[in-house]
């Protein structure tokens, strides 16, 4: 657990207009948007949404969380992100540039404050009701405080910042598997039972989908259908709903998924979890990257050349940086690990985002990598051509072809959840003594 300490001028407030307070960013109180939003509503029933999913745990319900959204100003948009409290879905509201009249003054990343005032007042905004923005006070607006500083310490989970490093991994991995209208979404969303915690699997039907028990290919994986509940509201403003997945055959476990209803000048997604017990920081879809010395050296590169763009282009950046796409991706992995990086199903590209964690942090918070590491230190992997050993404790360990393992963790997961900590010092020492090799072979 680690606490971020965020500090407010005031509330946020729904008046004459509606103001976001922030904390954080490139300034200590930033304003990056000033304007009007085009479809009020649905954006006020987006943000709803967003701070839904932050304030709910949903599975083993306790209290409502506290964990305020994070905006993102781009060059012409802005994206509310957040994640559940047990970090198993991930919400995001997109206001795209059709959804803005006014200016982004200002690019980067903050926290909003929600407050329970703000979200009855949020109720109330209907379609046609004028609703102008400011994400963070103006600067006359800021002089007008008597200097009173609201501050409140939220307790962030350590498993909730490592899941934007490991839910932009996974959705990378996604194609668009369905597309259907505004009416066949309502019915099948309306349709499912709002406490489900099972595992269902849709698959296309006609101009809808039907779920099935059983996976087959093209189905997309609905691991806890209760868990699209915040999605409901937006359906009177949508005009379709879109599914994304990574591709699946017959026998598949279950997979993480996107459900996204969008209209032309806003969309709002739910990425869920591979199953209702299973937050994304868990999943360890980033480790293999982590674990990269080149990666690590690539990503202060690549750092060096992101911009503000809606989307960030990976050929450009392998053109730029003179690397080849996969490790620019790697690259985009590491940066995402401290929150620099997210990733859009949507436009099948990576978007920029600062968060205030260096990814040395959050790398300290993956135990496996961190146990990967020591092993490595220690010299207890002794490599092999086809089978490795690690001495860990006092038990040995044999890892086949740098994968499989005969540890209790690949016994329970077989690979589902990322390497084992063997498999991971396993492939390190193979990377480093093939890094070896070349440089001596490169000198001969």
């Amino acid at each position: 657990m680690v606490s971020a300490a965020y500090s407010y001028l005031g509330s946020s407030a729904l008046d004459d207009g509606l103001t976001l307070q922030t904390s954080g960013g490139p300034a200590a109180h930033p304003r990056f948007f000033t304007g009007f939003l085009t479809d009020p509503g649905a954006a006020a029933t987006g943000l709803l949404a967003v701070a839904e999913v932050a304030r709910t745990r949903y599975f083993r319900p306790l209290p409502p969380a506290s964990l305020d959204p994070v905006v993102t100003a781009g060059s012409d948009r802005l994206r509310f992100e957040s994640f559940s409290g047990c970090c198993g879905v991930y919400a995001r509201m997109d206001v795209l540039p059709a959804g803005l009249d006014g200016d982004i003054v200002a690019h980067g990343t903050t926290n909003v404050d929600v407050n329970l005032p703000l979200q009855r007042a949020l109720t109330r905004v209907g379609r046609a009701d004028p609703m102008h923005v400011a994400v963070g006070p103006d600067d006359l607006t800021v002089t007008t405080f008597d200097g009173e500083l609201v501050e409140r310490k939220v307790p962030l989970p350590s498993r909730w910042l490592r899941g934007f490093a490991e839910a932009q991994v996974l959705t990378a991995r996604f194609d668009p598997r369905a597309e259907i209208g505004v009416a066949e979404a309502r019915i099948l969303l309306n349709r499912l039972p709002a406490t489900d915690k099972s595992v269902l699997w849709a698959v296309p039907a006609g101009r809808s989908l039907r779920f099935t028990s059983r996976p087959t290919p093209g189905a997309v994986c609905l691991p806890g259908a209760g868990r699209l509940a915040a999605l409901k509201p937006f359906l009177r403003y949508a005009t379709r709903l879109a599914v994304y997945g990574p591709a699946v055959a017959a026998g598949s476990g279950p997979v993480a998924s996107t459900w996204e209803l969008s209209m032309p000048s806003l969309r709002l997604s739910l990425t869920l979890s591979p199953e209702p017990y299973r937050g994304f920081s868990g999943e360890g879809a980033v480790l293999d990257s982590l674990a990269s010395d080149e990666a690590a050296d690539d990503a202060d590169l690549i750092s060096a050349l992101l911009s503000w763009d809606p989307t960030i282009d990976v050929d450009a950046l392998a053109t730029a940086s003179g690397l080849d796409a996969r490790r620019v991706r790697d690259a985009l992995t590491q940066l995402g690990t401290s929150g620099r990086v997210g990733y859009d199903v949507a436009e099948a590209g990576y978007f920029h985002r600062t968060l205030p964690y260096s990814a040395d942090v959050v790398e300290r918070m993956n135990p496996r990598l961190a146990g990967a590491r020591a092993l490595v230190a220690a010299g207890a992997v002794t490599p092999g051509p086809e089978v490795s050993v690690v001495l860990s404790g006092t038990e040995t360990y044999h890892v086949r072809d740098a994968t499989s393992c005969t540890c209790p963790w690949w016994a329970k997961h077989r690979g589902d959840r990322g390497p084992c900590k063997h498999a991971l010092a396993v492939r390190m020492v193979l990377a480093g003594e093939t890094a070896d090799q070349d440089a001596v072979e490169a000198t001969a």
